[in-house]
């Protein structure tokens, strides 16, 4: 009696661990079905209702899938776009500045009046062919560059000084000034390079957008482990448009290569580099002003200390 109820434990012992197996291996199945059908666009996930959590964690996975593939495709839908309306628009600039040059070549005896104004038209064009040019390399630094951050200590005021002084063209003939109200003692730790570019980008964004003769003002302040610096410029930008400017490809403006507009890469390098310094980037914009602020970590709090 003892030998035949050991067998019988045994024999159920044996088929109980079966079924649990078939059980678990037929859950296994599903879940590998589940995942299977993430990559499928219309496959709808369905599980037991035992693997309900399973199921609802792989529906979430599967629509932030969908979510990136969508950006993705409308990033390099913008793109491409954006790269068949350079190349054309590259045309009309060459082909005005070999136009005048061509004048001026043909008519050695042209009156120096008029030939000032052929040729003032033609660095004008050329420099609109530049700017294009150089949006194709925005283009495609945008995608290849990865940024590499090498940080140092960095005079906040003179660099922003001398990106004002460079800027000086642009702001002239629109009228515009800088004001620079950054403390001379204010300094932050980082890639100069980087952070110069993204300044310059702010501040052509200001520039493009602000109220013509209109005063561009940037401050900034340090806190016990941050600098917070400020770009603020007359000149509203819409509700809708402030959660999408940082977006690559994102133009304030509807019309696609105005003369002060460019790629809609500017700000999104901005944000992608203040991010790789850890800090962050937002913008605020009421009552006809425009501030975008600057989080970073400040120098003091940034460079280690060494022991004597």
């Amino acid at each position: 009696m003892q030998f035949i109820l050991t067998l019988i434990i045994i024999i159920f012992v044996f088929l109980l661990f079966h079924m649990l197996l078939d059980t678990y291996k037929r859950y296994f199945d599903e879940v590998v079905t589940g995942i299977d059908k993430l990559m499928e666009e219309r496959a709808a996930i369905s599980l037991s209702p035992e693997l309900e959590s399973v199921e609802r964690k792989l529906a979430d996975v599967k629509r932030m899938l969908a979510e990136r593939a969508d950006k993705a495709k409308r990033a390099e839908h913008q793109k491409n776009d954006l790269v068949v309306y350079l190349a054309h628009d590259i045309k009309t600039p060459l082909t005005s500045v070999i136009g005048y040059l061509s004048l001026l070549d043909e008519t050695p005896d042209m009156p120096d009046e008029e030939k000032a104004k052929y040729i003032h038209t033609a660095w004008e064009k050329a420099n609109r062919l530049r700017t294009l040019v150089n949006e194709f390399f925005e283009i495609t630094r945008s995608h290849s560059e990865s940024l590499p951050i090498q940080k140092t200590k960095v005079d906040l005021y003179y660099m922003i000084a001398q990106i004002s002084d460079e800027l000086y063209p642009q702001l002239n003939a629109c009228g515009k000034i800088i004001e620079n109200h950054v403390g001379e003692d204010i300094s932050v730790y980082g890639d100069s390079d980087k952070l110069a570019r993204v300044f310059n980008n702010i501040l052509k964004n200001a520039i493009s957008y602000s109220e013509e003769n209109s005063v561009i003002k940037v401050s900034a302040r340090e806190l016990s482990e941050w600098t917070v610096i400020q770009f603020e410029n007359d000149g509203e930008i819409p509700e809708d448009k402030l959660n999408v400017i940082f977006d690559k490809f994102c133009r304030l403006s509807n019309a696609r290569l105005s003369e002060t507009g460019g790629s809609g890469l500017g700000l999104a390098i901005a944000k992608n580099i203040i991010v790789l310094h850890g800090g962050q980037i937002r913008a605020e914009s009421s009552n006809g002003r425009t501030v975008f602020i600057i989080e970073i970590p400040s120098a003091s709090s940034e460079i280690p200390v060494t022991a004597s």
